[in-house]
């Protein structure tokens, strides 16, 4: 069993980032493919992502969208929130993939019995060049978060 590995699985999962458009969404749909619905798992960011009202865009970053199909992951149906547009806050481990996330994630748990992790993921949408470039940064992150995922929770 790794280090990191808990005990007893969490009931409930809570993936963070910056905008809930990349790399939490991400997270989110690798560890419900891993569990199931034995975990309730979830994801949020701090700020909602700026809206054009003209033009809006999707709440799936669209290269984040391809690189998770491509292991039958559908992020579609994702709807972005941030943590203050979450249903219930009760969550037993909340992993921030991001240091602004982190710090809110401390100050949500406070007081709490949750666990805090905290897994620094490069952000892919600051990757120039290339459409394939681009894909290559986002399936290095989808595959670093898979392989974190197997780790902590087991497979």
């Amino acid at each position: 069993m790794a280090a990191d590995a808990p005990a007893r699985p969490p009931g409930a999962v809570l993936f963070a980032c910056n905008l809930n458009r990349v790399r939490s969404p991400m997270a989110e749909a690798l560890l419900k493919r891993l569990v199931g619905d034995r975990v309730f798992v979830d994801s949020c960011g701090l700020k909602a992502f700026p809206r054009d009202e003209y033009e809006p865009a999707p709440d799936v970053d669209p290269f984040a969208e391809a690189v998770m199909a491509e292991l039958d992951c559908d992020l579609s149906q994702h709807r972005a929130k941030t943590f203050d547009q979450l249903e219930d806050s009760s969550f037993d481990l909340v992993i921030s993939l991001t240091p602004e996330a982190q710090h809110r994630a401390v100050e949500m748990a406070r007081g709490r019995a949750a666990e805090i992790a905290y897994w620094p993921t490069f952000d892919p949408t600051l990757t120039e060049g290339s459409r394939e470039s681009k894909l290559a940064a986002y399936r290095g992150v989808r595959d670093g978060l898979a392989a974190r995922i197997a780790q902590r929770f087991g497979r």
